[in-house]
């Protein structure tokens, strides 16, 4: 009887790949070919609505940022680069601390990963709102990290959401964020 082998990779694996990959527990995921317009557009206005909402606090938000497709190291096994993320916190070149708040426009290709895998490693670090966008269904799922995990605070098309994080609060109208 032969046995199952299965490949486990790490960081330092993961950083001589050519192309688009995220490492989940030692295994790679390939990421689809370059998002589309409407991904790209959701996420593009969901972290300007938040980066302009962050900037209207002045210094009390001074150590958030909003970044786009950015790599976040969560451990030697576990690369994954989330659509957006705010983190409020200082942090140098490279994410490796935990994001406040992570977003994933959902495509097609990434559903089960966005939905399953993500949503359940999101949640084990410690990850305190995690927002799944539907683009084709105008539709915003966000979760927020309680004492027992993860709980949904429920499904915004049309409706304007406030955020508390650290000393920081802003809206998100997402009425605003689809293509």
């Amino acid at each position: 009887m032969a046995l199952a082998y299965q490949e486990y990779y790490t960081i330092d694996d993961y950083q001589h790949w050519h192309g688009d990959w995220e490492l989940i527990e030692g295994m790679p995921y390939a990421m689809a070919p370059s998002p589309t317009v409407t991904h790209q557009t959701v996420g593009f206005n969901i972290a300007s609505e938040i980066k302009a909402e962050l900037n209207k606090q002045g210094n009390s938000c001074d150590n958030c940022c909003v970044l786009m497709e950015t790599d976040w190291q969560v451990s030697n096994d576990t690369v994954v680069r989330p659509d957006v993320m705010v983190i409020c916190q200082k942090i140098n070149e490279k994410v490796q601390v935990t994001p406040e708040l992570i977003i994933e426009v959902v495509s097609l290709s990434s559903t089960k990963r966005d939905e399953v895998m993500k949503l359940d490693l999101y949640q084990r670090e410690g990850v305190l709102y995690y927002i799944l966008a539907y683009p084709e269904k105008r539709l915003a799922t966000i979760y927020q990290n309680r004492v027992e995990g993860f709980s949904k605070v429920g499904d915004y098309s049309t409706d304007t959401v406030t955020f508390n994080i650290r000393k920081c609060s802003f809206i998100v109208n997402f009425e605003m964020i689809w293509r």
